[in-house]
């Protein structure tokens, strides 16, 4: 069955790209509602922004809604890959400004909240996307393809020229309570020779290495503490994607394998999915459908304990 959180969650920390402080509410909602942000800081006018696919605003360094309005929520990446990694299906996220917190950089803060409130099951079936028939987005380097599978399945490599990072590769089975397990923990990342740019652009003024983000310089791994896992960068990259992915609307069953790719690509490839004649239909699982997606069998025990 469709569920939702049990009772609000509040996160409060500061936007990555912003610096500014944020607070962060997560809501039960209704069977069918899916996945609405609410910005309670504006009060006049449309304040609710779908987390879909199709009211992205392209960014190569987040993930950016916008509704008609043109009222935005960006960085919404990692609390949306935590929904989806918990299995919540329908949530109204409240936030009092225009940027997510981003807490320790990572998925895990969420996931550690979502479930020591425990989910709710609603009187209503979930209801998924199966993939059809293979899809491919590239942009100059980087690609992304989603394919026909029984499961939901990605795969990410990555190839970076500093040498802490270099070319990693992972593929995981997103059931089984996997997103939490291996890939919640891992925290965004970015390379020394970027931090200055991105900041003289009003980026990443939040940035904190070591508390929010770990920083490679060549060889070496800047950050205080180092690395939670020897490939922490292609972990948090899945991480992104599943959160990207989640803007589907509902779960994706399919198997998704990234090439460089960031959040862009994989939007795109939401948006060529949808629009490609018979590569897609939403069904309506079953008991053992539902438990092939992202979510199922989240054990406690396993999240990691870092947040």
């Amino acid at each position: 069955m469709q569920t939702t959180v049990k009772s609000p969650i509040t996160f409060t920390g500061c936007g990555l790209h912003s610096g500014k402080p944020a607070r962060l509410t997560i809501r039960p909602a209704m069977a069918e509602h899916g996945i609405w942000f609410r910005r309670t800081d504006i009060e006049v006018g449309d304040t609710m922004v779908p987390a879909r696919y199709d009211v992205v605003r392209q960014s190569p360094l987040c993930t950016t809604l916008v509704n008609d309005a043109g009222v935005t929520v960006s960085t919404v990446e990692h609390v949306m890959a935590a929904l989806a990694g918990c299995g919540v299906h329908n949530a109204l996220v409240e936030i009092d400004g225009p940027e997510v917190p981003i807490l320790d950089g990572s998925a895990a803060p969420f996931v550690r909240g979502i479930m020591q409130r425990g989910l709710r099951a609603l009187n209503a079936p979930v209801r998924a996307f199966e993939v059809l028939k293979p899809v491919t987005v590239t942009m100059g380097e980087a690609k992304a393809t989603i394919a026909p599978s029984d499961i939901m399945r990605i795969d990410f490599h990555i190839d970076f020229e500093d040498a802490a990072i270099g070319r990693q590769y992972k593929s995981l089975n997103m059931a089984n309570g996997s997103f939490a397990r291996e890939l919640c923990d891992s925290r965004t990342f970015c390379r020394m020779g970027d931090v200055e740019k991105m900041q003289a652009n009003g980026l990443a003024l939040g940035g904190a290495p070591g508390i929010n983000a770990v920083v490679f310089d060549g060889d070496k791994v800047t950050s205080p503490g180092g690395l939670r896992h020897a490939d922490e960068p292609v972990r948090h990259k899945m991480l992104d994607a599943l959160g990207d992915l989640a803007l589907a609307g509902a779960p994706l069953i399919g198997h998704y394998t990234g090439e460089r790719a960031g959040h862009t690509v994989t939007n795109q490839l939401l948006r060529e999915l949808f629009a490609t004649p018979g590569a897609v239909r939403m069904i309506t699982c079953d008991a053992q459908m539902a438990s092939r997606l992202p979510g199922h069998g989240l054990v406690w025990d396993e999240i990691p304990a870092v947040a």
